[in-house]
Order: structure tokens, then C-alpha cells, then sequence
């Protein structure tokens, strides 16, 4: 919002919230009707053309936000070097409101104008004064608007709103006060209108105008460099009719230079390009490739995973992925795609997202495969064999840390990492698979009054470390036979007696890897569950408290946060992750790996120096 909003900030439809797209309904229910009663072949290839073209800009948007966002994670030709946050991708949420607005002006004007009906597919003519158009009239007014809305008394009302964001996405482009994008749009369509009312309009004309002008406002909030010089030097006038990403960054730092829409000659005929443009090119063209302290090696979960990488979809991957929006069932299909595409294609981890908490930068890889996929025998040699390519990559890069998160340090694929510490003796790159701060997590989880507990399992190594550590606290354990039976030899003499196996008893404290449908249902009333992997537990039971997987809360320090771990809250990470950087961060030398474990009281007291905080007290 502005800061001090004038009349007509507001959309017409922010009060529907995610159901906006309603305001279609009349148009939907006429073409239904049109379909129903004179069949498919009245329909107008004008009319018909309007849903796909705005299919098509929405597709066209979020290639260039995912694009964008792995760029800037890369950081080589990143321009604006600041944090991105959560409220950011709060305001920006609704860049799609212009894309509804532009819906009902095709609709409208199809209506009003009969000529649109007899557009052809393509016209020359047309094309040509919609280009001279766009230079001339177009350009210039948009510059004097733009230089107007710096006013004090517009920027204030209006403006302001847009430049809230000096961090820019590709779609902060559209993130504009109601009243200041209907100014925007009646520019735009002066190309489009004139030809038509000249006769000399076409469809394939204005859909690829308005191509150009998404294409144009995403390159120019892209946030990192990617024109390359000799474009330039081929055809040297190019400099003053389209402008480079740094161009208008400069505009969201600066304020009060490079007012251009997409072609700067205004700006050099009025005297207000900045100085540093060019050498600002230049800088971040060549750029540097990051050396993080810190990497994260995480992979995809479900195929709705996808859209909830940081690369994915910005609104999704803001939320936790337990809470799913509506239409995420609606585009399952691209999610399939994708699966498909990188079981094919994905041949090394990729990165997502860049981080930074004092002088330490962080970065999170991405193994190109899904949960199902490493249930799969067959697959586990290729997943292991992406694993070591992305350690090995660490290793030279001269990454400090390296943690396993998810199913990368599964036992039964690579013995909780243990398999490339022996192959790779020399390796100079930490890895850690986190089960120190994870076991001591569930262990201050659980409340200091407790003197029975039922373990769900302990065949894994941080539930094997749990129960010898309450046993050795002097709190009962109590389990199945089968695993009784495994975790007897690994507790002390003096500790076994707190170890017991019984079918029959049932403690308020349940803790587990897997706590399955029917011992959840066999659970008292009011009972806890406590998970110990990393991921939650399908919740059963209305009556009882469920604990989050371990995690904590993160420093406020912590920069660049805006999308969320998995399943967790907004600036909640999971112990696993959170181990790799206190490792980092207190600069141990040694692994953690195999049955290899930090000291409990050790790894905890350093999270918690470093301003990792607990989500809840026990």
C-alpha cells in the first residue's frame, strides 16, 4: 500500500481475495451459452484467442519469476545485492490482477468495437504503426507520467506502493496502485486501438505487443544481468531504444534517475540517466560465482513440491506446504511434467536459494528427484551417484559444510552419509547429517516431568540416541519387542532397567519416525506426539497435541528468508539444516556421519548462542 493511499488504490475485486477470477463468471457463462445454442463453429477466432493469450502471460510471467530467482541464488550477475523478505512477497502476491484487467478490456472492447471481429491473424501495416506508436506517443507520455507520479503528492498516494520493492522481482513490474495501472493501460492502448480503428489491427499483432511489454517490464525488474555486450556493440543506436535490466535498477535505488519506460532516449534527451549506468552494466555482466560457506542438499517431496521451491510459484512457496491454495490441484499437470523432465534431464543438483546470516552465506541444492524415487531400489545407485556429484562440487568449490537434509541421508542409501566419507577420505567439505541437534530437539521437546514415554520405533539413529538418553535421565522407554530388542545392547547397564518392551501401556508421550494410523487411534486422550524425522506426522486425532518435525526458530539476522522450509512456518528450519550451519559456524573440523554424532548439550548450547531459538518450551 502507498503511504498515504489516494483514491482508487484499492482493485475492485481485493475484497474476493483468491476468488477474483469470478469476475469472469459473465463472460464464462456467455460463452457457455454461445457454444450450447449455436455450437463451436460461431465462435470468432478473436474471441477464442482472448483465454489462451492470457493463459499464455501468465505462463510467460512465471518463467521469468522462476528464472529470476535461480539467477539471483546464483548471485554471479545478481545486480541489487540486498534481502528479500516475506513482506515483499506478501504485497506482490497479487501480480496477476493485470492480467485480469487486460482480460476484461479484450472482452470489453470485442463488445464495443466491431472491427476487432473481423481482425485477421496478422497485418504488416499494423504492426508497423503499432511499433511507431510504441516509440513515439507511448514512450514519451509514459516518461512525463513517470516523472509526474515523483511528485511528492502522487509518489506518496500512489507510487510509493511500487517502490516499496528496491529488491525487485520480475513481477514487481506490475504491482501498482488500481488508479495508476488504469493509466498505464489506457497508454498501451493507443498501439493496439489506432490500428484497429484504421483497419489494419490483427490478433496475432496485440498478442505479441503485449508479449513485448510483459517481456520488457520482467527483463527490466529481473534483478540480474544478462544482455550481453556485443549486442550492443553490433548495433550500437540499440543502447537507446531498449534498456538492461541495471538500466532500471537504477530507477528502484536512485529514484530519481532513468524514468524510462523500455527505451532510454528520453532519459538522454532530458539529462536524467544516471551517471553509474554503464559501468553498473558492466560490473554485474561479468559478475563472480559465489563460494558459500554453507550448503544445504535438500530434493523434491511431492509432486506439488515443485511449485513450492523457491523457484516455484513465489505466493506457494511462501506458505508451508501443508496448506495448500486451491489451485494447486488445478495445474497437477505441470507438476507431472516436470517430474518427468528432471527424472530425464536431471543429471546434477541445482541451487534455489541464497542466504546470509552474519559474514556466512548459505545456499540450498536441489537433488532433480522426488520422495517416491528414493523408495525405489534400483534408483538408489543414481541417487547416491547425484549425491557425491553435488559433494564433490562443494568440495572444490571450497564450501565449508555440506548438510543432508531429507531422504540424501537415508540409512539404507548411504548409511547417513557415511558412504562418501569412506570413499573420499580426503574430502575438505564437512558433511553433517544433523542428527545431533535433531535428537537433542525432540529431547527438549519433551517435557522435564515426564517419567514414562512409548517409542514408536528406534531402529533409526536419532531414535536410538533418544531413548538411550531418557533412559540414562531415568525416564521409562517403552516399546515393541523388536525394537527392544535391537536398542538393549546400545544402553548402559545402569540405564537398561529404564528400558522395557509392553504392548499394554500407554504413556502421554509418544515419540517416533513413524507413528502409523493405528497407534495414533490407540494413543490415551490428550496424548502428544512427537515426531523424529524430518518429516510431520499425518494427524489422526483431534484430541491430542502434535509437535512439529525438529526445527527451530531462526535469528532475526538471517537474510534473504522468504519462502518456507517444506511443511514448517515462515522462518522455522529443520534441525538438519539449522546442524550444518552452527557446524559451519563454529568452524568444527569433524563429520557427522554414519554413527557418528555431535554431543547433544554441545551442538544445542552453540544453536542457541547463535540465536536459534526453540519453537516451543517443554
Amino acid at each position: 500500500m502507498a503511504t498515504r493511499p489516494g483514491p482508487l488504490t484499492e482493485w475492485p475485486w481485493h475484497w474476493m481475495g483468491s476468488f477474483k477470477y469470478l469476475v469472469f463468471a459473465p463472460v464464462a457463462l456467455q460463452t457457455a451459452y454461445r457454444v450450447v445454442t449455436k455450437g463451436w463453429g460461431d465462435m470468432n477466432l478473436a474471441y477464442a484467442a482472448i483465454l489462451p493469450a492470457l493463459l499464455l502471460r501468465m505462463l510467460h510471467n512465471q518463467i521469468w519469476i522462476s528464472l529470476s530467482r535461480h539467477q539471483t541464488a546464483r548471485r554471479k550477475h545478481i545486480i541489487v545485492d540486498r534481502s528479500l523478505e516475506f513482506e515483499q512477497v506478501d504485497r506482490e502476491r497479487s501480480w496477476d490482477d493485470q492480467i485480469i484487467l487486460s482480460g476484461l478490456y479484450f472482452y470489453l472492447a470485442y463488445a464495443a468495437i466491431p472491427s476487432v471481429r473481423l481482425m485477421p491473424m496478422w497485418e504488416t501495416k499494423g504492426a508497423i504503426i503499432m511499433a511507431l506508436l510504441h516509440a513515439g506517443p507511448v514512450e514519451f507520455l509514459y516518461y512525463w507520467f513517470h516523472r509526474a507520479l515523483h511528485h511528492h503528492f502522487l509518489y506518496s498516494r500512489y507510487h510509493s506502493h511500487h517502490h516499496a520493492s528496491i529488491v525487485t522481482e520480475p513481477i514487481t513490474s506490475v504491482i501498482h496502485p488500481f488508479a495508476e495501472m488504469l493509466v498505464y493501460f489506457l497508454l498501451f492502448l493507443i498501439p493496439m486501438l489506432i490500428p484497429i480503428l484504421m483497419g489494419y489491427g490483427s490478433i496475432l499483432g496485440i498478442v505479441l505487443y503485449v508479449a513485448y511489454i510483459d517481456f520488457m517490464n520482467n527483463m527490466g525488474h529481473c534483478n540480474f544481468e544478462l544482455l550481453p555486450k556485443w549486442i550492443f556493440q553490433v548495433f550500437p543506436p540499440l543502447k537507446y531504444l531498449m534498456y538492461t535490466p541495471s538500466y532500471h535498477s537504477l530507477h528502484h535505488t536512485q529514484f530519481r534517475t532513468n524514468y524510462s519506460l523500455f527505451m532510454p532516449f528520453y532519459d538522454y534527451i532530458y539529462n536524467t540517466m544516471d551517471k553509474s549506468t554503464d559501468e553498473l552494466y558492466e560490473r554485474t555482466l561479468i559478475g563472480t560465482e559465489e563460494t558459500p560457506d554453507v550448503v544445504h542438499l535438500t530434493h523434491m517431496t511431492t509432486l506439488q513440491s515443485t511449485y513450492h521451491l523457491r523457484v516455484g510459484i513465489a505466493s506457494i512457496a511462501s506458505r508451508p506446504s501443508d496448506n495448500p491454495v486451491w489451485y494447486v490441484w488445478m495445474i497437477w499437470p505441470m507438476a507431472w511434467l516436470s517430474m518427468v523432465l528432471a527424472w530425464i534431464y536431471g543429471s546434477s543438483a541445482f541451487v534455489v536459494e541464497s542466504l546470509k546470516l552474519k559474514k556466512f552465506k548459505m545456499q540450498t541444492w536441489v537433488i532433480p528427484r522426488y520422495n517416491f524415487q528414493y523408495g525405489l531400489i534400483r534408483e538408489r545407485e543414481s541417487i547416491n551417484r547425484l549425491i557425491e556429484k553435488a559433494i564433490l562440487d562443494a568440495d572444490v568449490r571450497g564450501v565449508k559444510v555440506l548438510s543432508l537434509g531429507l531422504l540424501n541421508q537415508a540409512k539404507q542409501l548411504n548409511g547417513n552419509g557415511e558412504l562418501f566419507t569412506h570413499k573420499y577420505p580426503k574430502l575438505g567439505v564437512r558433511l553433517v547429517d544433523g542428527s545431533g541437534l535433531a535428537t537433542a530437539v525432540v529431547l527438549k521437546s519433551i517435557p522435564s516431568d515426564t517419567k514414562h514415554v512409548f517409542l514408536c520405533g528406534g531402529s533409526s539413529k536419532v531414535e536410538r540416541a533418544i531413548a538411550t538418553a531418557l533412559c540414562e535421565r531415568g525416564v521409562q522407554v517403552i516399546m515393541n519387542q523388536k525394537e527392544y530388542d535391537m536398542l538393549k545392547l546400545r544402553v548402559s547397564e545402569s540405564s537398561i532397567a529404564y528400558l522395557k518392551f509392553s504392548s499394554d501401556e500407554t504413556p502421554q508421550i509418544w515419540i517416533g519416525d513413524i507413528i502409523d494410523d493405528k497407534q495414533q487411534m490407540g494413543a490415551p486422550k490428550g496424548a502428544t506426539f512427537i515426531p523424529t524425522s524430518q518429516f510431520p506426522l499425518k494427524r489422526m486425532r483431534k484430541d491430542c497435541t502434535y509437535l512439529s518435525s525438529p526445527a527451530m526458530k531462526i535469528p532475526e539476522a538471517m537474510q534473504n528468508v522468504h519462502t518456507c522450509e517444506n511443511w514448517l512456518p515462515r522462518r522455522v528450519m529443520s534441525a538438519w539444516r539449522i546442524a550444518g550451519m552452527v557446524h559451519a559456524l563454529e568452524g568444527w573440523d569433524m563429520h557427522e556421519c554414519g554413527d557418528d554424532m555431535m554431543d547433544l548439550e554441545k551442538v544445542w548450547s552453540a544453536a542457541i548462542k547463535h540465536g536459534f531459538t526453540p519453537l516451543s518450551k517443554a
